[in-house]
């Protein structure tokens, strides 16, 4: 990834956070915190207090749907509990931490854009 690119997605990033902000009230700690948004979203049983291991239920639903837009993960449907179920279809790009960040921010800010059509 190109340094242009990598601040062109910063920028977005941090765009994207300042939207957030305004609508939830408080501006996201991190990607972790925007893909725990994300999952609560595609849940869409509202805000509510979750365990841990929901949190990390809703962080890897948000991966996969965030993902999915470029064919990464297929949508499978719901389980008995009403939670997205999603089976990966190809393999993702391999790189080291920030380059993994770098894409699932790219894929983040896209999902977000795609919201906004």
């Amino acid at each position: 990834m190109s340094a242009v690119n990598e601040n062109s997605i910063d920028k977005s990033w941090e765009e994207l956070l300042d939207q957030l902000q305004t609508l939830v009230g408080k501006r996201p700690a991190d990607l972790n915190a925007v893909l725990f948004l994300i999952g609560v979203q595609e849940l869409g049983t509202g805000p509510r207090r979750f365990s841990k291991e929901a949190k990390q239920d809703l962080m890897h639903i948000a991966v996969c749907r965030v993902l999915s837009s470029d064919g990464y993960y297929t949508f499978d449907g719901l389980d008995k509990d009403g939670w997205p179920q999603w089976t990966l279809a190809k393999p993702i790009p391999h790189g080291d931490l920030l380059a993994q960040e770098n894409f699932l921010k790219k894929q983040v800010i896209q999902y977000f854009e795609s919201l906004l059509v």
